[in-house]
């Protein structure tokens, strides 16, 4: 080996020896700080929801795969679907790495539609990651008059949501305005479990943001007494479990409205998002995404999140990242269209 040889290979392991050295440095910053802290994991929505229970269940295991080994608290924040948690997480909370929320994911693009009292920019939030891929169903309780998307364009059909801009009010309303359903939207609740059971009591007639992975986890009782009509699911492609069940996006009016169906229905990708403010620093944030996606491929965490009856789905931080950057991206023209929703 020549001198020049000598010299590129004693730079190259003399590198790799500073940035052995370098990570091993960051690892112990980030576990001085972490050590005796309390971490609080904010929930947008009440007590009770599948954010809430995905939230208490990661609250028990993530300090075991966060250097320093904290402990976590889970804080309920509920109000405005989810914007009075996501605007305290943006302009209030600690930036250090101790505060991240999960809200609904309906409401992270908000702004690009108009805003609508978000005081936040979606693309600042440090994305932790999410814990699920949405498969979503509108449906209505077995007394309600209309039992069939076909009848939803004849007939009115009382709908429940978490705000106005809860995702049962935006998918309700984005089917009237680019499908001609006749969904009647009641945004009185404080959240989604309030508005299902305002579903059981009567008081509305149905719920348009039905996790496939509750009914058949959580409320089998309700498919195999066939308690709830199953009117359509969101996205693009049909859940294997319910094919006959048909796609909302399937009766969009033009090109242009199913385009418009693509950047609403784009946030089901995010499932149910964790979040922290802007600025928490790179190394805690990179702690945290990582203990994030190590507890939920922890079979203990697993096996809790199973007995609480959800379905676990790994969506890395930096994918919802990229995720938003594009729906932010989406051209003028099928914005506008969709802002007319909220009218």
């Amino acid at each position: 080996m020549n001198s020049r040889s000598l010299f590129r290979a004693f730079l190259s392991s003399g590198l790799i020896l500073y940035q052995a050295l370098f990570q091993c440095s960051a690892q112990e910053s980030v576990a001085d700080f972490y050590k005796g802290k309390q971490i609080t994991i904010a929930v947008g929505t009440p007590s009770g929801s599948s954010n809430s229970l995905t939230a208490q269940a990661l609250a028990r295991h993530m300090g075991r795969h966060l250097p320093g080994n904290p402990t976590f608290i889970v804080q309920h924040m509920p109000g405005a679907g989810g914007l009075i948690s996501a605007n305290h997480t943006y302009n209030n909370a600690p930036r250090d790495g101790t505060y991240f929320v999960i809200t609904n994911r309906t409401l992270l693009i908000d702004p690009l539609l108009g805003g609508h009292g978000a005081q936040f920019d979606a693309l600042n939030f440090t994305w932790i990651g999410s814990a699920s891929v949405e498969h979503t169903t509108c449906v209505s309780w077995h007394t309600a008059p209309v039992k069939t998307l076909q009848q939803a364009f004849t007939q009115e059909l009382v709908i429940g949501s978490y705000g106005m801009l809860g995702p049962s009010a935006v998918i309700a309303k984005a089917a009237n305005k680019l499908t001609g359903t006749k969904f009647k939207v009641i945004g009185a609740y404080q959240g989604g479990p309030e508005a299902i059971l305002a579903m059981q009591r009567g008081e509305v007639e149905g719920f348009c943001s039905m996790a496939w992975s509750e009914l058949k986890l959580r409320r089998t009782d309700w498919l195999t007494q066939k308690r709830i009509n199953l009117l359509f699911q969101t996205g693009f492609e049909h859940h294997p479990d319910i094919p006959h069940v048909p796609m909302i996006v399937d009766y969009a009016k033009t090109a242009e409205d199913r385009s418009v169906f693509g950047l609403l229905f784009a946030s089901q990708d995010m499932g149910r998002p964790f979040y922290a403010p802007p600025g928490v620093p790179a190394d805690r944030a990179r702690a945290l995404r990582a203990a994030f996606e190590h507890t939920l491929k922890d079979p203990q965490f697993v096996a809790d999140a199973e007995k609480s009856g959800f379905e676990i789905q790994y969506f890395a931080g930096e994918s919802i990242q990229k995720l938003l950057e594009r729906l932010y991206a989406t051209p003028k023209k099928i914005i506008e269209r969709a802002m007319t929703i909220a009218d």
